[in-house]
């Protein structure tokens, strides 16, 4: 895959997943929208459908990583780092692009909860906040969310049928889907440095009304968790398999 093909990959498909994923919190948390209060169960359905969306757009130009965790992992496995940056760039690019999509979508209603009585900080919608603030806690939930996501895909290369198929790609959204619902309470499950971070850059610099902090103190651990995460999976995958 040359250069330009995974850059680009990376970006179509960073954005779909998080204008799907996003867009689910935006539907069931902003007022005046049909999905309102609709739910956790919600929320983890629409990351996984994301995922799908995402990975399978982007996988005939560059396999669809989607997730520089999972780039981390996979080099680390393979021992190949050479276009390690060109992924990582493009889920960056992809997912401030995918962010500024989902407020386009719900302009009104963004608007519309700024202008009640009671508006509610819009950061949750973006990037993730942890139920109890524990920076060790939170860093290790991540941690091991981000290894049940990342060793399970490396171990699906095993699977020669998996990927031959495009089926391999469907387990990881039923995969992503679990891990919301499983592991998701105590932290939101970043589980993807480019899926908080990009998002929370544009939350910073949208003209949002009322939309509160983009809380930079907490913006590290679900960058560096599922790093971690990543690497321990790459070392696991290997010297397990």
């Amino acid at each position: 895959m040359s250069n330009g093909d995974v850059f680009l990959g990376e970006i179509i498909g960073t954005a779909i997943l998080i204008l799907f994923g996003a867009g689910v919190v935006a539907a069931v948390v902003l007022n005046y929208s049909k999905a309102k209060d609709a739910g956790w169960v919600v929320i983890a359905f629409g990351w996984g459908f994301g995922v799908l969306a995402g990975a399978y757009t982007a996988a005939p130009l560059s396999g669809g990583h989607l997730n520089p965790a999972v780039t981390l992992g996979i080099a680390i496995d393979t021992g190949d780092w050479d276009q390690v940056h060109i992924y990582i760039a493009g889920q960056m690019v992809g997912a401030v692009l995918g962010a500024v999509l989902c407020w386009l979508t719900y302009f009104a209603q963004f608007q519309a909860n700024a202008e009640e009585d009671k508006a509610q900080p819009t950061l949750g919608i973006f990037s993730t906040a942890p139920a109890i603030r524990n920076p060790v806690a939170n860093l290790v939930t991540e941690i091991i969310a981000t290894v049940g996501l990342v060793l399970p895909i490396l171990a699906f290369g095993l699977t020669e049928g998996l990927g031959t198929s495009g089926t391999a790609i469907l387990i990881v959204a039923f995969l992503v889907v679990g891990i919301g619902l499983s592991l998701g309470g105590p932290t939101g499950y970043a589980i993807n440095p480019a899926r908080d971070l990009g998002p929370r850059i544009t939350h910073a610099l949208l003209p949002i009304p009322n939309k509160g902090t983009s809380d930079w103190g907490y913006a590290w651990i679900p960058v560096v968790g599922p790093l971690i995460g990543g690497a321990l999976s790459g070392l696991i995958f290997n010297a397990a398999f």
